[in-house]
């Protein structure tokens, strides 16, 4: 199953939700691969670390990129495109990353260009199905369940099209007035895209990569970054949190029922999905996210040693990161009941 957690708005902590649910998911059996389809390379630089730009300048991994490894279709290359061995994370096997391109935003124009244009041109035919083409072939070849794509927050061609060949699609947020607004705008954006996806399948039926026949479901709502005071969500926060839940259930809903994007109801209630299609509230990390980013593990994956603390202020350390791992658990528990309810 594609999953991939989108919304224009930036700051919401797409990339690192992307991880910390990826590697969940491993850690729980399930062998997933990250997607870093954001030309900033966060979740790339957030993996490899100090290898970061050894990878891009060996002979062995520079072309192993989401954007070299759609270049025979941008560049009109002789050759097809083709799976490669995706980088394995060394502390959670059961992760794999397809890393990304600091220049994969020169790809864009010709594809808004062939998603956009009724007669687009013979030798743009193969670019709409490019990217799908792609993430089949390493699916393949490593028996992926799971597809994570981390996007950048705009609403250009690229994300258009990854979106469009996910399968469940979440919204995170943050408890602000900005956030509120970008739910509108999704309101409108989201249905015009499934539209244009129905409309380039039957367009590219006959290219060497078709365009594939999908209508993404909406998972549900997360919303993140706030502080907590007496176990509760500081009073402002929850006032812009009770406004969001109102705009998603009031707006963003009806628009995507009326083009077929909710999961059957009965999914969202087996799998103990809120009738406000909340998944998740996660607050801010505070402290453990600094220490996190610079080991590149997700909070609830630092060890005690890795904390470098001692007495009440580890044990409250600890506290923290259990508190976080229970919260990805239920999280990605959610995510597998979906994908065995949607395939059963």
């Amino acid at each position: 199953m594609r999953v991939i957690f989108f919304n224009h708005k930036g700051g919401v902590s797409k990339t690192t939700t992307s991880f910390n649910l990826g590697w969940k998911l491993a850690e729980l059996g399930k062998k997933v691969l990250l997607v870093d389809a954001d030309p900033q390379c966060n979740l790339t630089g957030l993996i490899l670390k100090d290898d970061f730009e050894k990878y891009y300048t060996e002979e062995e991994t520079k072309h192993k990129n989401i954007k070299d490894a759609v270049s025979p279709a941008f560049d009109s290359k002789p050759e097809a495109i083709s799976s490669f061995e995706c980088y394995q994370i060394p502390r959670n096997p059961n992760l794999f990353l397809l890393p990304g391109h600091p220049n994969l935003t020169e790809i864009e124009p010709q594809l808004s260009f062939a998603q956009s244009s009724n007669n687009a041109f013979s030798t743009m035919q193969n670019l709409p199905g490019a990217f799908n083409t792609l993430i089949d072939l390493i699916t393949d070849l490593h028996e992926i369940e799971f597809v994570i794509f981390d996007v950048n927050p705009g609403l250009g061609a690229i994300n258009q099209n990854l979106f469009s060949i996910s399968d469940l699609f979440i919204i995170p947020t943050n408890p602000d007035p900005f956030s509120l607004m970008a739910i509108k705008t999704l309101s409108y954006v989201i249905p015009r895209w499934i539209l244009q996806s129905s409309q380039m399948v039957e367009m590219f039926a006959n290219s060497s990569y078709p365009f594939p026949s999908k209508t993404p479901k909406l998972g549900g709502l997360l919303i993140q970054r706030f502080n907590i005071r007496n176990g509760k969500p500081n009073a402002p926060f929850r006032n812009n949190m009770n406004e969001i839940i109102g705009e998603v259930n009031s707006t963003l809903v009806p628009a995507l029922a009326s083009k077929s994007m909710l999961l059957d109801k009965n999914a969202y209630i087996d799998n103990n999905i809120p009738a406000d299609y909340c998944l998740a509230e996660i607050p801010d990390f505070q402290s453990l996210l600094q220490k996190s980013n610079q080991i590149g593990v997700p909070v609830y994956a630092i060890t005690d040693s890795e904390l470098e603390n001692k007495g009440t202020v580890l044990e409250q350390l600890v506290q923290k990161r259990q508190f976080f791992d229970q919260i990805f658990i239920d999280f990605a528990n959610q995510i597998i009941h979906i994908k065995n309810y949607v395939e059963s």
